[in-house]
């Protein structure tokens, strides 16, 4: 299986961040891509995101006292805190962007299989779409997603817009070991390129932040 980013950057984000905040860094990080990048990052509380067409009432009667997030991208409702979160970003004109939403889901999954099979777990990933059972993103396996023991232990949701692709994904309900993150970008690119938040996508995130994500009118926007 071939690489499918000549370089990539890594984004070493260590600081847990509040639920609003990691969504707005993915935003600002979109708007001034110039190469794929790979951000793996933490949350501050205990957090539950949920996609953007999701009904605010349900998820917060589903998961009292998680500190709520509605995402830019689609999916489900996600659980965070001991999870890996992990968000993909490809610039647009990339040839990557010129498969199908379906074919590129599938093909990061299958280098995050890959990964994590290399660090000895036995996943399968998933074939055509269960019945829908709940809102709940990891009781819901869609196609293209990964399984370990029969049960979802990754799935992920996406956008495209004219600054390019955004692929938010969650792996849970499993130990990982720490050396998965690198092991993860090396299954993308044979190129990486290491960095932190710069401290203006910081401070642009904090704005974007405060003026979008931890607001009630996008919050409870449905």
């Amino acid at each position: 299986m071939h690489l499918i980013f000549e370089s990539l950057d890594l984004i070493h984000d260590n600081e847990p961040h509040p639920a609003a905040l990691n969504m707005a860094v993915d935003e600002i990080l979109l708007h001034g891509l110039s190469r794929p990048l790979l951000r793996i990052y933490r949350w501050l509380r205990p957090s539950v995101s949920f996609g953007y067409f999701e009904k605010y009432e349900l998820v917060e009667a589903a998961h009292p006292g998680l500190d709520p997030v509605r995402r830019w991208t689609g999916g489900g409702v996600v659980p965070h805190g001991n999870d890996l979160t992990y968000s993909l970003l490809v610039p647009a004109g990339s040839l990557f962007l010129q498969l199908s939403a379906a074919d590129s889901y599938r093909a990061i999954h299958e280098r995050i299989a890959r990964a994590m099979s290399r660090a000895g777990f036995a996943v399968t990933m998933t074939g055509a779409n269960d019945e829908k059972i709940s809102q709940a993103c990891f009781e819901n396996p869609t196609r293209h997603d990964i399984l370990f023991q029969g049960r979802k232990i990754a799935g992920a949701a996406q956008r495209r817009t004219k600054f390019g692709l955004l692929h938010q994904g969650s792996i849970q309900n499993v130990d990982l070991p720490p050396a998965l993150r690198e092991c993860l970008a090396a299954e993308f690119s044979g190129q990486i390129i290491g960095r932190g938040l710069e401290q203006a996508e910081v401070d642009a995130a904090r704005a974007l932040a405060g003026a979008k994500y931890a607001t009630d009118a996008w919050t409870r926007k449905f």
